[in-house]
């Protein structure tokens, strides 16, 4: 196993696995906005809101994978903290069917369903047909982006967090190379990083294979393992459902305040668009403590080392505060710097640093926040995670989005603020959790 986290020096612990997921975060963060970045450079307004209006679409179904995937990362952690190593194949073998199977139906699902996506998105008219376009070529490649996000939560599930880094990394570049030669080269527009997209992850799969094939696992894993086993499986949606559910349900208010932003017109759809790629960096570090807390809790309450993971909670939450303090001021005083990267119209850089200054006061919190689900994805309530991610989007952020953009001179700023108050609101409620759960193991 790459690292054992149920000894030894618990900061160094959590930091030696920690860093190399947020170097793989950031990749991803770049991955996904080398398309915004490239498209705003040699595209249109148009090109930027169909790719910003798409990928928020393609990032939330991607975001439910990744989440169910968690289930896997926890399963495994907790099996392999129990010390039973050998069952690790067989949970492996579950996933991949599993996921498989999930990957052709959203290959088929997807592109049907495109124009339909793109219609409830109220894509502005003007990039309706580029929008629609990202969609189906992105939703075509679904197995290839299931495959290349559940060999990364296999790896960190045990322990291994450089793996995925390599995987991302070999994504990234061959993404930017893809983008650079379909949009600024051939000027393809929003298809053009669409197909750069789906090659990528591609070619990331397929060297990831090369590499797993060369490394020693802490478990033997044939080809005959890959079959469904009811109790397996059982226990991986048991626990990878209800994140999934939460995040999907959570993307999807998002994409409301998308569809309600896009209303107000192209200027304001793109802005939001650049925001929400400017908000993928802002939340990194907030982001790669909260995965690498899911396996390294994972790990000690299988091993029964409550305390350790209570501590490496607060450790979490100390450095991702000392970090959201930089990301506010960037993100409420230069918003518009961090905005010019991915775009080049002034009216559209205006009004995603208008968007930002409501993600800055949200950095003040998810670095809280962030380390909670990470906590209780760990020790297995996820249906906690569920109720209060649900809570949060459908009971404060999308009515007050709503509200807000009905109010006298309403701005993105004002309908920004929705999200913060949602986020405050989820934190109380995981403090009282927490509260909970040690009264009732007596922690």
């Amino acid at each position: 196993m790459e690292n054992n986290f149920t000894k030894g020096n618990i900061l160094k612990a959590l930091l030696k696995f920690m860093i190399p997921v947020l170097g793989a975060l950031f990749l991803q963060a770049m991955y996904g906005a080398a398309d915004l970045l490239i498209v705003g450079k040699f595209g249109s307004s148009v090109d930027v809101s169909a790719v910003g209006t798409g990928s928020q679409i393609m990032m939330t179904l991607t975001n439910l994978i990744v989440s169910f995937s968690m289930g896997t990362t926890i399963f495994l952690g907790q099996t392999i903290g129990e010390g039973n190593a050998k069952k690790g194949g067989d949970i492996i073998g579950n996933s991949i069917l599993l996921f498989l199977t999930i990957g052709i139906s959203l290959t088929i699902l997807i592109p049907v369903a495109s124009y339909g996506l793109a219609g409830v998105m109220n894509a502005p008219k003007e990039a309706f047909s580029q929008t629609v376009s990202y969609i189906q070529i992105c939703g075509v490649g679904s197995v290839v982006i299931i495959a290349y996000n559940l060999i990364g939560s296999i790896f960190r599930g045990m322990g291994d967090s450089r793996t995925p880094l390599i995987t991302v990394l070999i994504a990234c570049i061959c993404n930017i190379v893809g983008d650079l030669i379909l949009v600024a080269g051939f000027s393809l527009g929003a298809a053009g990083a669409a197909i750069a997209t789906v090659f990528a992850q591609l070619i990331s799969v397929l060297i990831s294979f090369l590499i797993i094939r060369k490394k020693t696992l802490p478990f033997s894993f044939d080809k005959s393992q890959i079959k469904f086993r009811k109790q397996n499986v059982k226990k991986i949606v048991g626990l990878g459902l209800p994140i999934a559910l939460q995040d999907f349900l959570v993307g999807i208010s998002f994409l409301i305040i998308l569809a309600i932003v896009n209303r107000l017109g192209l200027d304001a759809s793109a802005g939001v668009g650049v925001a929400e790629k400017v908000v993928v960096f802002l939340m990194l570090i907030p982001s790669a403590f909260m995965q690498a807390m899911a396996a390294f809790v994972a790990q000690n309450h299988g091993a029964g080392n409550h305390k350790r993971a209570d501590q490496s909670l607060f450790y979490a939450m100390g450095l991702s505060l000392i970090c959201a303090v930089a990301m506010f001021y960037l993100a409420f005083f230069q918003g518009d710097m961090l905005s010019f990267i991915f775009a080049n119209e002034e009216a559209v850089i205006l009004a995603s640093a208008d968007y930002l200054k409501a993600y800055a006061i949200d950095c003040l919190l998810t670095c809280f926040y962030f380390c909670f689900v990470g906590y209780f994805n760990g020790i297995g309530t996820t249906k906690f995670v569920m109720i209060q991610g649900i809570l949060g989007a459908f009971g404060i952020r999308v009515p007050l989005s709503i509200l807000f953009s009905h109010l006298p001179g309403a701005s993105l700023f004002t309908i920004g603020l929705a999200t913060p108050a949602s986020t405050f609101m989820q934190t109380i409620l995981c403090i009282i959790w927490f509260v909970y759960v040690h009264r009732k193991q007596n922690i």
